[in-house]
């Protein structure tokens, strides 16, 4: 064989692989590539405004049912992604996310819970969110838990349990569930489908003291009565998420449920304001919160 005919092979060897790799791209590829948002999207999400929904919560604690409240926060807002963190000024290489806070508010017998789970999920590129944290407050004590995606996903997690105290967590990139609330929001066709690998909610996670790791989950996507369900199941931890929206923009959210055996939490749809709820913080803007419903004692 000549040297001039290896070359050859050589270099359709290369091209072929070229024309493969183009074709069917690493899922590496796929998750970075550029996100294209419609006029309607920019028109809803980038009008200086907050959506602020109420929902009447259903929350199991301690096997028992609780009587609560949860709110969803989505707005847009300008992140730092080396330091990721909110950014203070606007910059060329500030990066656009859809920001969620997600509150709930419930008693345990004589005491309170107060659980706070904040998303930054990019909207310029097809990533997972940039970065997640949870806390959650009650009379025994505080615990905390903040993911930051970088090269893998760097996870600090803190409680006052002894067993939990002070750990971090390296893993390689993968589903995450926190994320799917502006995920949906964001694009329903891009949730997962099918047998994937998924770390669990981080409030999940801890309230439950599970080892906090990617499991196998299996996520399907369906139709009942006109709205989307999307669910999710952890077979090793015998639990499901399921989450109702409406199949058109802007996706509202309109219920959800946590089933962990034969215990449900459960989430239904009470109001909805959007604001620049930052401003409002004066006492004479306390009557927005009875447009949403909110009980002043949680």
């Amino acid at each position: 064989m000549t040297i001039r005919y290896k070359a050859l092979i050589a270099i359709t060897a290369i091209i072929i692989s070229a024309c493969q790799n183009t074709k069917n791209p690493s899922p590496a590829q796929e998750e970075l590539s550029t996100r294209t948002l419609t006029e309607e999207f920019k028109a809803y999400w980038y009008n200086g405004q907050a959506e602020i929904t109420s929902y009447n919560l259903e929350q199991e604690r301690y096997g028992e049912i609780r009587e609560a409240e949860a709110v969803l926060i989505f707005v847009t807002e300008d992140f730092l992604p080396e330091i990721q963190v909110k950014a203070d000024h606007s910059s060329d290489t500030n990066q656009s996310v859809l920001k969620l806070n997600k509150t709930k508010k419930f008693f345990t017998g004589i005491y309170p819970y107060s659980i706070m789970t904040s998303v930054f999920y990019p909207l310029q590129e097809k990533n997972h969110a940039l970065k997640v944290s949870t806390s959650v407050q009650e009379w025994c004590g505080q615990v905390y838990a903040q993911l930051n995606n970088r090269k893998s996903f760097e996870i600090k997690s803190h409680s006052y349990f002894e067993s939990e105290a002070d750990q971090v967590f390296d893993f390689q990139k993968t589903h995450l569930e926190d994320e799917l609330w502006t995920q949906l929001r964001v694009n329903p066709a891009e949730l997962p489908s099918g047998e994937i690998q998924m770390i669990p909610s981080f409030e999940f996670i801890r309230l439950r003291h599970q080892e906090l790791k990617p499991y196998k989950a299996i996520a399907t996507t369906e139709t009942i009565d006109a709205l989307h369900v999307f669910r999710v199941e952890f077979p090793e931890l015998n639990r499901s998420l399921s989450i109702w929206f409406e199949p058109a923009f802007p996706y509202k959210i309109l219920k959800w449920e946590e089933q962990i055996g034969e215990l449900r939490t459960k989430a239904t749809y009470k109001k909805q304001l959007k604001t620049n709820y930052w401003s409002k913080n004066k006492n004479q803007d306390s009557h927005l919160r009875d447009s949403l419903q909110l009980k002043n004692s949680l």
